[in-house]
């Protein structure tokens, strides 16, 4: 019903920066404006675990810990689209990151994997010392 598919993974030196993109397409996604959107990561031998997440106001944003002021999350509700702005990256950052729905339309903002029903096909970063 939903497609989401992540864009701007790639390879970068520690310190720098990338941009993700998820672009939402589907019949039932005219909606795009009304739902909660996180992103999510996994690294190599580990759980996947929350990065960020914007309402779907757009007016609320939250962070892991991890990533808090040097990772920027947004969306332009008018594209469907949802950003993941990433600066000064460490090599910890390496993973494939992924796109998600929010369960619940006009939700409040949730930091688990199960709040999500929806996910992108996920987009990798490496971050090289």
């Amino acid at each position: 019903q939903v497609q989401l598919v992540e864009s701007g993974g790639g390879l970068v030196q520690a310190g720098g920066s990338l941009r993700l993109s998820c672009a939402a397409s589907g019949r039932t996604f005219s909606l795009f404006s009304s739902y909660t959107m996180g992103w999510f990561r996994q690294a190599p031998g580990k759980a996947r675990e929350f990065v960020a997440a914007i309402s779907w106001t757009g007016h609320n944003t939250y962070y892991a810990d991890s990533v808090k002021g040097r990772f920027t999350v947004s969306r332009d509700n008018a594209k469907s689209t949802v950003n993941l702005q990433m600066d000064t990256l460490k090599p910890e950052d390496t993973a494939v990151y992924y796109c998600a729905k929010d369960r619940a339309q006009f939700g409040g903002t949730t930091v688990t994997e199960s709040g999500y029903d929806s996910w992108g096909q996920g987009t990798q970063v490496t971050v090289s010392s």
